[in-house]
């Protein structure tokens, strides 16, 4: 059944997002570069604007917590001293690995108990043992959260799918450098690679409380 809306495009109008029931236990939190490089005054190369992210990004993880679902913090960790960093021939040095610059935030309180994945490319998959951690956890699914949305948020969620997930993100859990970024990169995960909410729909999801719908339109 189509859900788009009838002012989407005829070719996305074509996709098929029926809404969609989770397991909790078996789809994974997946939080994406929230390093204080990226979000604290002071760090390398930061998006303003992290704070209102957290409040959000909490809400989904307490949720998946008291579900008992795994939740993966994806962190970006350079070493120091690679002469061809692939990342660095694009973006500024940022993240060098034992550095406070590629810490998670304080302000999501991250857990001994949690998983932790180290990236040194955009996708939190490529290059790293995330594939086979989720399989280990027997995880199908997996809610994306993060910065920033058109980088290292869309090529994890591209690969999660390619490489066969159920894909949700929630839209407040997102931030990207503009408006345009963040429409763009949104649209085309809601048409092609999963379905885009919000983090109360999530948190009702993984309390058994209602399925989550696909959003066509955004803000």
């Amino acid at each position: 059944m189509n859900q788009a809306s009838a002012s989407v495009d005829e070719f996305s109008a074509k996709g098929i997002s029926e809404p969609a029931m989770i397991e909790a236990r078996s789809t994974a939190v997946l939080v994406v570069d929230m390093e204080n490089d990226f979000c604290v005054e002071g760090g390398a190369m930061v998006l303003p604007g992290y704070e209102k992210l957290v409040g959000p990004q909490l809400a989904v993880i307490d949720a998946a917590r008291a579900a008992g679902a795994p939740v993966v913090f994806i962190t970006d960790a350079h070493r120091p001293g690679v002469h061809r960093d692939r990342e660095f021939l694009k973006r500024a040095r940022h993240c060098i690995e034992g550095t406070w610059g590629s810490r998670v935030v304080d302000a999501l309180k991250a857990r001994p108990d949690d998983h932790y994945v180290i990236k040194r490319r955009y996708s939190g998959f490529f290059g790293t043992d995330l594939d086979m951690t989720l399989k280990d956890l027997e995880v199908d699914s997996v809610v994306v959260m993060g910065v920033v949305t058109n980088i290292c948020v869309r090529s994890t969620v591209h690969d999660a799918f390619f490489l066969g997930y159920r894909v949700f993100v929630p839209e407040d859990c997102v931030a990207a450098p503009s408006a345009r970024e963040q429409t763009s990169s949104l649209f085309d995960i809601a048409t092609s690679f999963g379905w885009v909410s919000d983090s109360a729909e999530v948190a009702r999801a993984y309390a058994g409380q209602g399925p989550i719908r696909n959003r066509f339109e955004f803000a």
